[in-house]
């Protein structure tokens, strides 16, 4: 650069200096002349000082100020400040054992069961291991370690991928042979019709939720319906696409119902706003909630989706935690086309994920959207976006087409498959009253019914000092509790501010996931603490 500079301010100089002594130059005009100066003038003037290229260089290219406005307005708090505590008590602990009054760190914040030590399905990780290393298919010895219809199933799968490589790109819907495996599961969970190329399989249900939000929102004025108290993807995700959540709230008091009377004023205040609302989001079994909504509510949803033209989101990831024996899951396609609306009706989009259930595997990412009752022409954009990312995980659309099709009767596995299925499914339900029931025992705690999904939204009445106190150190109250409880315990749970609640109410959630061994603990110590936070605070 240097060099360079030296390089030019010389020539400039040179034919400055020849201009002057030019034997012509009386003859010259006066405006060459200056013309000459006025370059050299210019050019010294432009070159970069010392302090201007440090300053250059001192500014960050990316600040927190210049980022997208829509990711600052967006929030995740399952994830959020607490968590990254517990993490950092966990480090603590690791390296200085004993300097906390807990050994362990519990976390209660997420839906994670493998985390926590649920194991996975035996069926289901042995096709999967087939399927990632075919070779070993005709081995002898694969006989002795692997069932055989997890072999079978996985020489049927490799059937259908193309080059029988799990490593290839796919579909941008997915395989098609495990999109007729889930419609052919979805039809026998039915008993209605379901076409496979309605089916986009997804890196579990998150990438879907935001996929349906991009292609909805259009600007600030576009509103989604969101349950309050919601899963904060659905926030973060309209957030993050510039739309507006448009709330309605569920009665804590009837165990979380869905009110239409309630869904009716919304939309009324929403477009007195100028807000068109286009989707109505409803999770079930809910969550953070825990609620299973009975068939009628359902039906009266569906009306009034039809009656008002708005798109229906059914987040059903949940679909097969039930822990109550009075209710069953119903799924929202199942309940339209009872009620006669067909494929052109009404439309609706209905989540899963391989996530959640019984199986709990967060980490293969694997899930589906199926998307019913929209014209050709919106559903070549849905696939248009569906294809900008190519395509899901492989090992996610293997596991979503297990899920949808289980070992059957007279399957070597179906024995133990069902025992470590209903293994799983009866110890949460065990882990759901333990927890209910010792939370319902706390001064000033009041916990509904936990009939589904992972999780329990206790509601915690704070007494006026503890509400003071978190004001000064500028946290929300639930927020504050929870940070207490955890520096105190080691428990990690979840501010209800987080999910969204009715103003002036508190409340917190708390996953059933721990180790059914490790319940007995949770209560003793979250116990402990609310009796003494409590006292302490005491008007």
């Amino acid at each position: 650069m240097r060099k360079f500079v030296a390089h030019r301010a010389k020539k400039l100089i040179t034919n400055a200096t020849a201009s002057l002594l030019n034997p012509h130059h009386q003859s010259s005009s006066s405006s060459n002349q200056y013309y000459t100066s006025a370059r050299l003038a210019r050019f010294f003037t432009s070159l970069p000082s010392d302090t201007s290229m440090a300053s250059d260089k001192s500014t960050p290219p990316l600040t927190v100020d210049s980022l997208n406005p829509k990711v600052l307005k967006c929030e995740y708090a399952v994830r959020g400040e607490i968590v990254s505590l517990a993490q950092t008590l966990q480090q603590d602990l690791q390296a200085n054992p004993g300097t906390h009054p807990f050994e362990e760190i519990l976390y209660c914040n997420i839906g994670n069961p493998q985390s926590l030590g649920q194991q996975p399905i035996t069926f289901f990780r042995e096709v999967l291991a087939l399927c990632d290393h075919p070779t070993i298919l005709d081995k002898s010895e694969t006989q002795g370690l692997f069932s055989a219809d997890s072999i079978e199933r996985a020489w049927q799968i490799l059937d259908q991928i193309p080059g029988r490589a799990t490593g290839a790109y796919s579909h941008s819907q997915g395989i098609k042979g495990l999109r007729d495996t889930i419609a052919a599961g979805i039809e026998a969970r039915d008993g209605f019709p379901a076409d496979p190329n309605d089916i986009f399989l997804t890196d579990g249900a998150s990438p879907a939720v935001h996929m349906m939000m991009q292609l909805l929102i259009r600007s600030e004025q576009d509103g989604i319906f969101c349950p309050i108290p919601q899963y904060p993807l659905y926030s973060a995700s309209i957030a993050l696409h510039g739309g507006t959540l448009v709330p309605y709230y569920l009665d804590e008091g009837t165990g979380w119902g869905l009110e239409v009377s309630e869904l009716k004023k919304q939309l009324e205040t929403a477009r007195q706003k100028g807000i068109t609302v286009r989707a109505l989001v409803v999770i079930n079994p809910g969550n953070p909630t825990g609620q299973v909504l009975a068939e009628e509510n359902q039906r009266a949803i569906v009306e009034f989706c039809k009656k008002e033209g708005l798109v229906l989101l059914a987040d059903e990831v949940y679909q097969e935690n039930i822990y109550v024996p009075e209710k069953q899951f119903h799924s929202f396609k199942k309940v339209a086309r009872s009620m006669g609306y067909g494929d052109k009706d009404i439309p609706l989009v209905s989540f899963q994920s391989v996530s959640k259930g019984y199986y709990g595997e967060c980490g293969k990412r694997g899930g589906y959207m199926e998307v019913t009752g929209f014209s050709p022409e919106v559903r070549e954009q849905i696939y248009k976006v569906a294809s900008v990312n190519l395509c899901s995980n492989i090992s996610g659309q293997i596991l979503a087409s297990l899920v949808m099709s289980p070992p059957k009767v007279g399957d070597e596995s179906y024995d133990s498959y069902f025992a470590e299925r209903d293994g799983i499914l009866t110890s949460l339900a065990r882990r759901a009253k333990t927890l209910e029931d010792a939370l319902n025992s706390l001064e000033g705690v009041s916990c509904n019914k936990a009939e589904g999904a992972m999780y329990l939204f206790p509601q915690v009445k704070l007494p006026n000092k503890a509400i003071k106190e978190a004001e000064k150190a500028k946290k929300a109250p639930d927020a504050y509790y929870a940070i207490r409880l955890l520096n105190a315990t080691g428990i990690v749970v979840v501010p209800g501010s987080g999910f969204g609640q009715v103003p002036g109410t508190w409340h917190f959630r708390c996953t059933i996931l721990p180790q059914e061994e490790k319940i007995p603990a949770i209560v003793t110590r979250l116990t402990d603490f609310h009796k003494k936070f409590m006292d302490e605070f005491r008007d």
